[in-house]
């Protein structure tokens, strides 16, 4: 027992009757002064705070400010109840089933504000592979510190003080720009299996490199996602293709094995030389915007993942015989049912999906009033944005994706003069189809 002790001293490390102490890092170490932190998430700090409450910004925004970085959200942690906080913002809402929170609105921003949680008990809901399904259980700051997933985002930034409260090293794993999660990494993982996602999205996003003892079980685990709800696995997916780096995510995705349980697609996809080409253009093009501060469309961002796998289909359709345009479609809806087993993409992002890829048989058609027609598609935009993507990955002739852009940028008599002489054949079809009328009118629609 006492050479333990002297060997606990001399080793530096805190005793465990401390571990529930934070180390209470100043401003003067860490260099966060509060004129960083969002003036929404001050503000409801300050709110709770005076009404005899903790409430610290948590987790991502100090970690990324720690590394530099310039976070998107500003999240509180505080000891008021949902409905303590609902009642102190007249402009807030109680969400969320399988743990509340409430959002806070504060001028243009929407502050995510959440009740310190509490320690899990042997009797929480959980399903058969040990997922937790309900965990409305609040408890002290350090119970919500040990909840949390990693160690870098289980810090606690106080506006008041300035000082950051860190309960688990976190500050020191940055600094050593290491991933490491808090507690027994299988147990936790079967807890919440999207924080396998969630480690490979961090780790590419800031840099960092998975402690060893969590990235071992990912492998072998993977196939706990196929429990998770789609709408999770989608929201996650997004993250992690809007994060501005991710070609790494997922390239470390597929590395660590987890792409099966979002991209089923992506091997198939990889394996053609011509596919992914285009698929880490279009990612890197992503990144490129996000960097820059501009949007992104998710719709575009799927359409780009999924397209040589709808060609690769479309192509056999049309071998045995199936009109063009029919035979696309039906791809379209192949390749999407399939993706949808596994991510729960939304009605609107799979219409948006299915007009871009429905738009690239329409670029071929260079004569006649048809490219005019297609300007005023509403979908015109990201339509020609992935025509010329298809270029520069060498799927189809570059002088396609140049001439719609030219066209596009003239005017008048200049425009009317690019326009390609039609074929004898395109007369042919446009004369027969105008007799008699109605079915014309049927035919020019199918063909468009």
């Amino acid at each position: 027992m006492i050479r333990k002790l002297i060997s606990r001293v001399f080793s530096g490390k805190k005793p465990t009757a401390n571990r529930h102490e934070p180390a209470v890092i100043p401003v003067s170490s860490h260099g966060i002064t509060r004129d960083r932190i969002s003036s929404g998430s001050r503000r409801v700090c300050e709110t709770l705070q005076s009404h005899g409450h903790k409430a610290y910004v948590v987790g991502g925004a100090v970690r990324d400010l720690l590394i530099g970085a310039d976070p998107k959200d500003f999240d509180v942690a505080t000891d008021a109840t949902p409905e303590e906080v609902r009642r102190y913002f007249r402009r807030s809402r109680i969400i969320g089933r399988r743990f509340q929170i409430v959002h806070v609105m504060m001028g243009q921003e929407t502050l995510e504000v959440t009740t310190f949680r509490g320690a899990l008990g042997d009797d929480v809901k959980k399903d058969e592979h040990g997922r937790v399904l309900h965990d409305n259980v609040f408890g002290s700051q350090a119970e919500d510190a040990a909840r949390r997933d990693f160690t870098a985002n289980a810090l606690y930034y106080d506006p008041a003080t300035e000082a950051v409260l860190d309960y688990h090293h976190g500050v020191g794993d940055l600094k050593h720009k290491t991933l490491r999660m808090i507690g027994e990494p299988r147990a936790r993982y079967r807890e919440d299996p999207v924080r396998m996602l969630r480690a490979v999205r961090l780790a590419a996003k800031l840099g960092l490199i998975i402690d060893p003892e969590a990235r071992k079980p990912i492998r072998e685990m993977a196939e706990l996602l196929e429990n998770v709800p789609p709408a999770r696995l989608f929201d996650e997916m997004l993250k992690l293709l809007t994060s501005g780096h991710s070609v790494k995510c997922l390239t470390q995705l597929r590395d660590e094995g987890l792409h099966h349980g979002l991209l089923p697609l992506l091997d198939v996809i990889l394996e053609q030389p011509m596919g992914e080409k285009f698929v880490m253009l279009s990612l890197a093009n992503t990144d490129e915007r996000v960097r820059r501060g501009k949007g992104t469309s998710p719709g575009f961002l799927f359409a780009t993942l999924l397209w040589h796998e709808v060609l690769a289909h479309w192509e056999k359709l049309k071998a045995k015989g199936e009109p063009k345009i029919a035979a696309l479609y039906t791809a379209m809806d192949t390749v999407l049912d399939v993706q949808g087993e596994k991510l729960a993409i939304t009605r609107r992002i799979a219409g948006d999906i299915k007009d871009i890829w429905a738009l690239q048989p329409r670029f071929e058609q260079r004569a006649g009033k048809r490219p005019y027609a297609l300007l005023e598609q509403p979908r015109f935009r990201a339509g020609y944005d992935f025509l010329v993507l298809r270029g520069q990955a060498g799927e189809i002739d570059s002088e396609i994706a140049d001439w719609w852009t030219r066209f596009q940028n003239a005017e008048g008599d200049k425009r009317a003069e690019m326009l390609l002489p039609e074929q004898a054949g395109d007369k042919k079809r446009r004369r027969r189809r105008k007799k008699p009328a109605n079915a014309g009118a049927a035919n020019h629609t199918a063909n468009e």
